[in-house]
């Protein structure tokens, strides 16, 4: 491993009187820090739930994108009697340390870091474990489990393709000026490990600090590594999901068709159920008072228990 386990950190406990459900700050390494979530009633099943892309925090956070949405799954997971556990993503925590050396960042990190919490909650005594991921989430949710011994893998918005050609087919359909020039550079950091003629407007995706990052998570394919799997599985597709369309679920349930499948009608990436037009879907992205979907919640718990 990477990184050596410490004692976990007990930072501080508080109780929510209504549910009767604790929550512990738990430190696992100096870059991983999370929310235990405890039911009432002792469990030794605990469901890790494992952030998007971007510097996101531990409550499905970034800045000037604050919906909450991981804290109120952690949440309702928890009062249907499963522990939880969150945690900040690498990224947020490095860039909140002043600590981010961008050309140092590789994707095997992320997956590293669910490797290792995995590792450190068995070794406090949860038995079955289930890594739930969420967007980019859902792709370090399957490698770490090719890596360590899980119970079930639960895939929520996930990409069914790798980085690549999802983001080539997003610029196909949102930017098409910019697509071809998206696929030659691709293609270059592939075949020759860097890209260097792009678009000004790509240079989120190619800029020389952070090609080794992308050159690292473009090498996985997710519809690969899920047939890799022996295990139950769980993919969740929302129908207003502006970033992960449903047929990328359709290409992951293709790859391994044991796992089940749930569509949920006017879901959104944010977790919520969305009724409106495009604006409200966008809007909902930095509005935490918006409940996530019960169907969701359903759907998850029945997966744990009858699975």
């Amino acid at each position: 491993m990477r990184y050596n386990l410490l004692l976990c950190f007990l930072f501080s406990v508080f109780f929510t009187q209504a549910q009767n459900i604790s929550e512990t700050e738990v430190r696992v390494t100096d870059l991983i820090s999370g929310s235990l979530l405890k039911p009432e009633k002792q469990t030794d099943t605990l469901v890790i739930i494992i952030a998007g892309s971007g510097p996101t925090d531990r409550n499905g956070n970034q800045q000037m994108m604050n919906n909450n949405s991981l804290k109120k799954l952690a949440q309702q997971l928890t009062k249907n009697g499963f522990a939880s556990f969150r945690y900040d993503k690498r990224l947020f925590a490095l860039m909140r340390q002043n600590a981010l050396i961008e050309e140092q960042l590789r994707f095997d990190d992320f997956v590293n870091d669910a490797v290792a919490v995995t590792k450190h909650f068995k070794n406090q005594g949860y038995n079955h474990i289930i890594l739930l991921g969420h967007s980019q989430g859902a792709l370090i949710a399957k490698l770490a489990a090719l890596q360590t011994s899980v119970d079930k893998v639960i895939s929520v918005a996930g990409a069914g393709q790798s980085i690549d050609n999802l983001i080539i087919d997003q610029l196909k359909a949102q930017a098409p000026g910019l697509f071809e020039n998206a696929r030659q550079a691709f293609s270059d950091l592939k075949e020759k490990g860097k890209a260097e003629s792009y678009s000004p407007g790509l240079s989120s995706l190619f800029r020389p600090s952070v090609q080794p990052f992308m050159k690292s998570w473009v090498k996985y394919n997710p519809a690969e590594t899920i047939a890799s799997l022996e295990l139950p599985i769980l993919l969740v597709s929302g129908s207003k999901d502006l970033q992960i369309p449903s047929e990328e679920t359709e290409y992951l349930k293709k790859a391994q068709p044991n796992a089940q499948l749930a569509m949920i009608e006017n879901m959104n990436h944010v977790l919520t159920i969305i009724e409106g037009d495009d604006i409200e879907n966008g809007k909902s992205y930095n509005e935490s008072a918006r409940p996530i979907s019960s169907e969701l919640i359903e759907v998850i718990t029945s997966f744990i228990r009858t699975n």
